[in-house]
């Protein structure tokens, strides 16, 4: 039997009417994928794809964090749906379509996902909207679903099926959880405190950097301060999502890349950076200082188990007062750079140490409570930013060509209004842009925005 860990319940005890925890992606596809194929596909690969068939059991009294065990029959007839847009079908109306069904929170009483193909749209294609709960899977799990339905020669491999695990066995080990919570406590304490100064929220609390240079002996990077300026991003967002979608040519990333001596990732965050800086100028709401960035980082394969959550989240400076878009990419790189440095000389687990240190049962009102608190008095960032690396070569599903596929995350009132998510393909920067319907209605703006930044750090010829 497997447990949520802490981190994956905090997904499940922040969700509010507002703050929802769905992730997913649009994948645009040529003509020819139909509802029965898509069932058959799934049928096939169910028995490898436990996060498709798995659904929650709760430990009576919330008394520790659920469990996952295997649905005895999955209603794919309920899963999976299908919907045709009207004419024109334009990407506009497709985002509209995606904001609202990303917006609606999934059946916690059946497996955490839900996927809709979408007829209608222009020049013949299909989109496949997928989401799935934050609880069940992080960027990396998500992507490896997706990829699970594509078109392969490999053998389908069963995971183990998990049975929903006995009363007994639940309370016994929620018993030994409970135990364990100082420990939990202490080992946070002891990674944590060397790094108080880059932790979300605790890095602003009066002597933290002070604390944490004493702590490390200053064998760490120097950050530098990053609270985060008010915003039209930041205040309480609303139950209604907008969502953009766009397409740069990777390779013309990679000429900016090579040109200043920079990653991909450095260019990918200058991207978002200037149309930040465009839409804060087009609504008159510039800040004079940088805006702070929560930049997740897989922590996969670092340490530890791999199921579940495996991310943490860093925070960085993004230049947006900085008029000249080179100098903003050079301090972008640095910035990052930075960051770079302290994830590798730092544990990555202070979250996970941090979670498991409560006991479950008071988790989720503490979960609940922080992320109001924080969201009305002080939000740590204004904006998400994620950069996820995928294949550079055409995937098919169920025979049909895969176009493009955008993710689409997710926005809080700790996070701000706003998530801009890339994921490489083949040859393109695919990127998904979902926000606050009434706190950043002109989202589409971005589209443009994105294209401009890239035309101008350009090199010329």
């Amino acid at each position: 039997m497997r447990q949520l860990s802490a981190l994956d319940a905090q997904f499940l005890n922040f969700e509010t009417a507002t703050d929802v925890a769905n992730i997913g992606g649009l994948a645009v596809l040529e003509t020819g994928l139909s509802r029965e194929k898509i069932l058959l596909r799934l049928t096939e690969r169910m028995p490898e794809v436990p996060q498709l068939r798995q659904r929650l059991v709760h430990v009576p009294f919330g008394l520790d964090h659920p469990y996952w065990a295997d649905d005895g029959e999955v209603d794919l007839d309920y899963h999976v749906r299908e919907l045709a847009l009207p004419p024109p079908g334009d990407d506009e109306q497709l985002g509209e379509q995606v904001g609202r069904l990303h917006e609606r929170r999934l059946d916690r009483d059946r497996p955490l996902w839900e996927m809709y193909l979408i007829h209608g749209l222009a020049r013949g294609r299909c989109g496949l909207y997928t989401k799935m709960h934050h609880a069940a899977v992080d960027g990396v799990t998500g992507a490896e679903v997706l990829a699970a339905l594509m078109d392969s020669t490999h053998e389908v491999v069963a995971r183990e099926p998990h049975a929903p695990p006995e009363l007994w066995r639940m309370l016994a080990r929620s018993a030994l959880h409970l135990a364990a919570n100082p420990a939990h406590l202490l080992r946070f304490a002891g990674e944590a405190l060397p790094v108080l100064d880059q932790l979300p929220v605790v890095s602003r609390l009066p002597g933290a950097g002070r604390l944490a240079r004493l702590v490390r002996r200053d064998t760490l990077p120097e950050l530098p301060d990053l609270a985060a300026p008010h915003t039209p991003l930041n205040g309480p967002i609303s139950s209604h999502r907008r969502y953009a979608f766009t397409e740069l040519p990777l390779e013309e990333i990679k000429q900016v890349k090579n040109a200043f001596g920079v990653t991909v990732n450095d260019v990918v965050m200058t991207l978002a950076a200037s149309a930040l800086r465009r839409w804060l100028v087009a609504h008159a709401a510039l800040p004079e200082v940088a805006l702070v960035a929560g930049v997740p980082f897989s922590v996969r394969g670092r340490a530890g188990t791999n199921e579940g959550n495996q991310v943490t989240t860093m925070i960085t400076h993004l230049p947006t007062h900085v008029a000249d878009p080179r100098r903003r990419l050079e301090l972008v790189s640095e910035a990052m750079r930075q960051i770079k440095e302290r994830f590798a000389l730092t544990s990555a687990y202070w979250l996970r140490e941090l979670s498991e240190s409560l006991p479950a049962v008071l988790n989720g009102l503490a979960d609940r409570a922080a992320f109001e608190l924080v969201g009305r008095m002080a939000p740590p960032i204004n904006v998400i930013v994620s950069n996820i690396p995928g294949p550079q070569f055409p995937l098919r599903i169920a025979g049909v060509k895969l176009l493009a596929h955008y993710p689409v995350s997710v926005i809080t009132n700790v996070s701000g209004a706003l998530n801009i998510t890339a994921f490489s393909y083949d040859g393109r920067l695919d990127v998904g842009i979902i926000a606050c319907r009434k706190l950043v209605p002109d989202v589409w703006a971005f589209s443009g925005y994105l294209r401009e930044a890239l035309d101008e750090l350009k090199p010329t010829s």
